[in-house]
């Protein structure tokens, strides 16, 4: 605060001091040089920014049609980049490494047409359901035909199901 008073005594001191020309030449330099500071500062790059705005504005809004028709484009191809689903005996083979893998023991699994054909004995039934969602998704069958038969044992069945490709399922409707 003495700082500021000590300052604000040197300049009255100095105003004082001067004729009513140089009062004058004085206030309209310090405006000028006060318009000249804040263009410089504030407003030219501010004009200088739109301006490369402007000028960039068009190769983006091409990059932006381009993106989003790639982006079209991958979310058409997605399904496709999913896999084939196997089929015939590559998808009897894959069913079969799935079930044993599962815990299943001695499934037995069958070519039958389109469609492959499994038979397992005394088998959880709610672990056979969570193979049977898992196998519907990763290798894209439907079930065509199933029969469960209730054990003594609760929860365990001797069950028969017919899995289809989802081509012939298709072609079979």
């Amino acid at each position: 605060m003495k700082t500021l008073t000590v300052l604000a005594n040197a300049w009255a001191g100095f105003w004082a001091g001067r004729t009513a020309r140089e009062k004058t030449l004085l206030t309209w330099g310090g405006a000028l040089l006060a318009v000249v500071i804040a263009y410089s500062v504030l407003w030219a790059p501010a004009q200088q920014g739109r301006a490369e705005l402007r000028a960039a504005l068009p190769a983006m809004q091409r990059e932006l049609a381009q993106m989003t028709a790639e982006a079209d484009e991958a979310r058409a191809l997605a399904p496709a980049a999913q896999g084939a689903a196997p089929t015939g005996l590559a998808l009897k083979d894959a069913l079969a490494a799935s079930l044993t893998q599962a815990g299943f023991a001695s499934p037995q699994v069958q070519l039958a047409g389109d469609a492959v054909r499994i038979e397992l004995k005394n088998a959880s039934f709610a672990a056979w359901a969570m193979w049977l969602d898992d196998a519907r998704r990763q290798f894209k069958v439907q079930v065509a035909e199933a029969h469960a038969t209730a054990l003594k044992v609760d929860g365990q069945v001797d069950l028969t199901a017919s899995l289809q490709p989802p081509s012939a399922a298709r072609a079979g409707h």
